[in-house]
């Protein structure tokens, strides 16, 4: 598998929040796009096989998620997705379904997408900040808590659904290394929100997605991201991203470069660079010229590649920065 995109989308719909929203029209666009280039758009269970098993996937597959199971995703997603007879995964959060609230799908709704294509996955119980530990909570309370929610979650899909995929998308997007390690011991995957292509060396805890709702959802910008490449690296020693390190940085060992180190680049944000140190010809520290602010923000690290004319590596490194 050279690489394969898994796309992210929470609202469809032309009167909610821009930021997490994306018009119907503008979503079948996506859709048509997809299918008239022929990617191949296979389901998320599919994909993340591959992964498990180092099978090959052919150039240009793509998964397509939804994050929170809003009622929109029935009444204007799902008809769409239905009429290009497309496979997709709704990440759901089982308490907030169980208690009725007015904004998700019911779990009828969710069973009836599931007879149609849809694969139903764990996005926590209510949508908490999964990594954060509550006044007075020590670690071993944290970890019984934490594995409580998640545990439960899966359970409640699978007595309403019958899936039981043991994925997990992170809330907010947001991951520390012990979450990650939580997430191996039960058997997930798990799924964040920073973008980036993925390949076979990608961590299992942490897979990326491109966003395509919002500021993202501009189908000429997203073209790009459709056909980006996954480097072939490690993250050693593995780096926790909720850090109280201001600047934190990232050290990268490339196995197979097909890129130039000279146009090897990491963004941060308009008033903050990245500092690029290369120790040899496979590994670079990333770090950046200014403390990063705090909460979520990210490096993201592209290079074109030599042997696929016109596409781009794609990395991300989401941080959450704590005082």
């Amino acid at each position: 598998m050279q690489a394969a995109v898994i796309l992210q989308y929470h609202h469809v719909s032309d009167t909610l929040p821009k930021v997490t929203s994306i018009s119907a029209e503008d979503f079948e666009a996506h859709l048509q796009y997809l299918v008239t280039n022929e990617f191949k758009i296979i389901s998320l269970p599919a994909l993340i096989n591959a992964l498990q098993s180092k099978q090959l996937l052919p150039p240009k597959t793509i998964a397509i998620t939804f994050d929170d199971g809003y009622t929109n995703n029935y009444t204007s997603a799902a008809p769409l997705l239905e009429k290009y007879q497309l496979p997709y995964t709704i990440f759901v959060n089982p308490k907030l379904i169980d208690q009725g609230a007015s904004y998700v799908m019911t779990w009828a709704q969710l069973k009836e997408l599931s007879t149609k294509g849809a694969t139903i996955a764990n996005h926590s119980a209510s949508h908490a900040y999964l990594h954060q530990r509550l006044n007075n909570e020590d670690k071993k309370q944290w970890l019984a808590r934490i594995r409580e929610d998640i545990v439960t979650s899966e359970q409640r899909i699978t007595q309403e659904i019958g899936h039981n995929y043991r994925y997990l998308a992170y809330p907010y997007g947001e991951f520390n290394s012990d979450l990650q390690e939580l997430v191996q011991e039960l058997g997930f995957v798990g799924i964040g929100q920073h973008s980036g292509a993925i390949g076979l060396s990608n961590d299992l805890t942490r897979l990326p997605r491109f966003p395509a709702s919002g500021i993202y959802s501009n189908l000429e910008t997203l073209k790009t991201k459709l056909t980006t490449l996954a480097f072939d690296f490690t993250i050693e020693p593995s780096v926790n991203s909720v850090t109280t390190l201001n600047p934190p940085s990232i050290i990268l060992n490339f196995k197979n470069i097909d890129f130039r180190k000279a146009v090897f680049q990491c963004f941060i944000s308009a008033d903050n660079q990245a500092i690029l140190t290369w120790h040899n010809t496979n590994q670079v520290t990333i770090t950046a010229v200014n403390k990063l602010k705090l909460g979520r923000t990210r490096f993201n690290c592209t290079a074109p590649s030599i042997k696929h004319s016109g596409q781009y590596y794609w990395f991300s490194q989401p941080w959450v920065i704590e005082e």
